[in-house]
This record gives structure tokens, C-alpha cells and sequence, in this order.
């Protein structure tokens, strides 16, 4: 892992290096589309309330010294300004801002831009070749649009939270916010896509995420699973229907091992590396159909195997036999791992409250023109002066809001 300094306004060299964004919104399905997007190179101001600032400043379990270290991650790469969206002239500020813009991100309810003057019709006359990307719950049309939308709301909508946990439990959830960055990964996406077509028109357009159509868009094959066999998926717990060697299996050191080799020619190698290469030729095994039907009974027969081993015998017999496995990482396991270190998949950033912090790195990878962590979340308003300047207000106009609490 390597310390990555960088400083607010310097070109990041990264693939999106160029790009302008103006993010609006706020918590996470907004805001995460703007760390994508700040990740890959782009300029991102991040727009905030200037009293209160984004509530994920506040959120996350650990909060050192009274800060959120969600908070270094989510806003990380982004320029902070504090201005009231609220107010007239703040509405004002944002409008010069956006003339020179490339992207808007915001992820309120449907209609809070068209009644502070921000609507696509305004913002584009003035500048046509924007891309404004909006994240919400359900959507910008149909009956439920106007509708107060969170994640866990989409994720249940989505057909995610009723087939995740166990069976003989109710639905669970996710154990991370995967409703929200799911819109926003789509959303980026969907920004970039904008931005490639906008090259050979000039012309901007809407981007719209909605959390439950994102869910929906990883849920397989659940809808024609229903639609032409009538099956409705259910909660399975570590297992996949029909999907089988794939699971969580003991070890002798007390260790619980995932251990996946459901397609034939793995599964062919798990019994080599069983000492039972009979079952790769027998009929009951043989297929992904047969081990499918006989799930229960293969997983007790892999479970007799690994629970004799110890987890770095068992490693390295999978290894050597090409069969995949592994263990469930926690974060200490992953700041440990060597192929963690190797590729530096978390990075450690100087923080003025923390002294360090580390987190995850970019991904994915560009040989050319990487993206980059180039420093932690800031502090509200701490980028206000210098991105108001930039835009052609003077001293004086700023001076002017921060005294009337339009900025900060």
C-alpha cells in the first residue's frame, strides 16, 4: 500500500481527466455516482448544505474524534463548496456553475430542481450539451415517482431483499447500502454513455437511475424464471438452486471455507483433488444438472473432505488443482492479504483528522490512464472561495454570500 497526496484543482491524468461534474445530492445514490466519476479523473464539486453539509459526514458506525470515516470515502476526490439551493441566489450560483459544466448529478425527489429553477429546460439553454443524471427511488415518471424512495425500499421492490438470507428465516438484507450504489453505478454509467454520445452531437441529455430498476437489472433470470416456468426464487442461504459445488464448507482449524467448482471441468479436478475421481464420471455427478439434483448430498460429501484439513492444507491442495476457494475476508484479513498489498487494492491517504486512513483503491484498472485516490473527503465549504472565483464572482459577491448564509 502507498501514500497518495494530491491537491484540489491539479489535472488527475485519469480517463474522465477534464470532465466537470456538479454534484447535488446528497447521502449516498447521488453522491457515489460522483465518487465513480472523481475516481476516474473527473472535477467534481460537491454542492452541499452550508450549515449542515451532507448528512454522510455523520453516518457510519465508527466516528473518531466525533468525524465519519464513511464520509473520507464517499466524498473523497471531490471539491467542496457550501451553497443554499434553497435561496434564490444560491439558485443564481448554481446556474453559472452549470453553464460550464459537463455533468449535474442530484438525487432528490422528483420535481425539487423544476421548483428552484434548475429544471433540464433552464440549465440546458444555457448550456445544451449537459448531461443531468438523476437518481431517485422510482424513477422520473410513472405513479410512484413522486414517492419518497430509499434503498432498502428499491432493494425490496427490486426482488433482492426477498431471495437474500435463509430460509428458515425471514428476508434479510445485504449488510451494505447495495440498493443505493447499485442506481449510482448505473447512473454512472449512464453519465459516461451520455458523454460519448454528446461527441457526435453536442448535445447533452437526462440520465435517470431509478434503485429498484437497478436492482432488477442483477437479478438474473428471476422474471422469465416466473414468466415461463412459474418458479419464484426463495431464499437459499449460502447456496444457489441447482448450482452445485458452491459453498461454505468446515475446516479442521475451525475455519469455514468457500469452496466453488460447479462447472464440469472444476468440478472434475474438486474430485481429483478429493482423491475421488470416481465422481467426476458418475451419472449422478457427472453434470451440472445431476450435482444440481443432488446438492444436499455432494456438499455433506465435499463437507466430510475439508472438515479433515486444516484451511492451509486445503488452500493448497485447491491450488494446486485449479479449484477455486477461499475464505470470508473481514477488513483485517484484507489489510493483511499480500495479494491485496501486491495489486494495492486499499490505499492509504494522509487525513488532517486521522493522520491516515485507508481505504479501497480505484477499480477497475486502466493501463493508460488510471483513476486515482488523490485525497479524502474535505471539509465543508473548504473549497467555496476558490471554485466561486473560478466561476467570476469576486471577492466582494462572495464575501457577500457567506454573509448572508447563501454560502459557506
Amino acid at each position: 500500500m502507498q501514500d497518495h497526496h494530491s491537491h484540489a484543482g491539479e489535472p488527475s491524468g485519469g480517463p474522465l481527466s477534464g470532465i466537470r461534474v456538479i454534484e447535488l445530492g446528497q447521502l449516498l445514490a447521488g453522491p457515489f455516482c460522483g465518487q465513480l466519476l472523481g475516481d476516474f479523473g473527473a472535477d467534481v464539486i460537491k454542492i452541499e448544505d452550508p450549515r449542515t453539509g451532507d448528512p454522510m459526514r455523520q453516518w457510519g458506525r465508527e466516528k473518531p474524534h466525533g468525524k465519519s470515516l464513511w464520509w473520507s470515502v464517499v466524498g473523497r476526490n471531490k471539491r467542496s463548496v457550501g451553497l443554499d439551493l434553497r435561496r434564490p441566489e444560491g439558485q443564481e450560483v448554481l446556474r453559472t456553475l452549470a453553464a460550464e459544466a459537463d455533468v449535474v448529478i442530484e438525487n432528490f425527489r422528483p420535481g425539487t430542481l423544476e421548483r428552484w429553477g434548475l429544471d433540464y429546460e433552464t440549465l440546458s439553454a444555457q448550456n445544451p450539451g449537459l448531461v443531468l443524471v438523476r437518481v431517485t427511488g422510482y424513477g422520473q415518471s410513472g405513479p410512484y415517482a413522486t414517492r419518497a424512495g430509499y434503498g432498502s425500499i428499491g432493494e425490496a421492490m427490486g426482488g433482492l431483499r426477498y431471495v437474500v438470507g435463509d430460509p428458515s428465516a425471514p428476508p434479510s438484507r445485504v449488510g451494505i447500502s447495495i440498493g443505493d450504489t447499485l442506481a449510482a453505478t448505473f447512473a454512472a454509467l449512464g453519465a459516461i454513455s451520455a458523454l460519448y454520445e454528446r461527441s457526435r452531437t453536442g448535445r447533452g441529455q437526462v440520465v435517470d437511475s431509478a434503485i429498484f430498476e437497478a436492482v432488477l437489472a442483477v437479478m438474473e433470470s428471476l422474471v422469465p424464471e416466473y414468466q415461463i416456468g412459474g418458479y419464484v426464487r426463495e431464499r437459499t442461504g449460502p447456496t444457489l438452486p441447482d448450482v452445485a459445488p458452491s459453498n461454505v464448507y468446515p475446516t479442521a482449524d475451525g475455519l469455514m471455507a468457500l469452496v466453488a467448482a460447479n462447472q464440469d471441468t472444476v468440478f472434475a479436478r474438486l474430485a481429483k483433488a478429493m482423491g475421488r475421481p470416481e465422481l467426476a464420471v458418475d451419472p449422478d455427478f457427472a453434470t451440472h444438472t445431476g450435482r444440481g439434483m443432488r446438492q444436499v448430498e455432494l456438499d455433506e460429501l465435499i463437507a466430510q473432505w475439508t472438515s479433515g484439513l486444516t484451511w492451509e492444507q486445503l488452500e493448497e491442495i485447491c491450488t494446486e488443482h485449479a479449484v477455486p476457494a477461499g475464505l470470508m475476508y473481514r477488513a483485517p484479513e484484507m489489510l493483511q492479504d499480500p495479494h491485496f498489498q501486491a495489486r494495492e487494492t486499499i490505499v492509504r491517504l494522509a487525513h488532517p483528522d486521522f493522520g491516515e486512513v485507508a481505504m479501497q483503491n480505484v477499480f477497475p484498472r486502466f493501463s493508460r490512464t488510471p483513476g486515482a485516490v488523490r485525497w479524502p473527503g474535505p471539509a465543508l465549504g473548504a473549497h467555496t472561495d476558490e471554485v466561486l472565483a473560478a466561476a467570476g464572482l469576486d471577492g466582494e459577491q462572495i464575501a457577500a454570500l457567506r454573509r448572508s448564509g447563501v454560502a459557506g
